[in-house]
């Protein structure tokens, strides 16, 4: 059974941002879950997910918050499979401060961190974690790769039409 990406945001509030990460995962076809957990509310149950989410057939997980951020560092604390953390732009700092307490881990607890509001990144990074033992997944992703270097192409000679060059 391939397995699962687990999509887990601080605040129902982040699920504009999270939005491309879950179009990508759906356009690629992997399954995921997508849950609220606040590293601060709901300390609780986000360890127990994380400890969990292995043995549920997770194999990635994608931790989306906001101001102090400290989801993504929580979840990577209970759990040994990849974490990759997406900083979410807040009403201050411009997304600066969620940079930096997703990306400022301790020696020994890695989060992979994406750029603030990076969700199609997170879930491109996710994908291709999945892909080194799946074979069909990485084909898929050869395939999305070959169609955005198409369309960049069909950009540029559009550019040199309206060039007249």
């Amino acid at each position: 059974m391939p397995k699962k990406i687990a999509v887990l945001m601080g605040s129902i509030s982040d699920l504009d941002t999270i939005r491309p990460a879950i179009s990508l995962l759906g356009e690629l076809g992997i399954p995921y879950e997508a849950h609220v957990y606040s590293a601060h509310r709901t300390p609780a149950e986000a360890a127990i997910f994380s400890k969990q989410a292995r043995a549920n057939g997770f194999g990635v997980i994608i931790a989306a918050a906001g101001m102090a951020a400290h989801l993504a560092g929580a979840i990577a604390a209970q759990t040994t499979l990849p974490v990759i953390g997406l900083p979410v732009k807040g009403p201050h700092f411009d997304g600066l401060d969620a940079l930096l307490s997703t990306v400022q881990m301790p020696q020994g607890i890695p989060v992979a961190t994406v750029a603030v509001n990076g969700a199609y990144n997170a879930a491109m990074l996710a994908a291709q974690i999945l892909a080194v033992e799946d074979a069909a997944l990485a084909q898929k992703l050869a395939k999305l790769r070959e169609q955005m270097a198409n369309g960049v192409l069909a950009k540029d000679a559009q550019l040199q039409t309206l060039l007249n060059v």
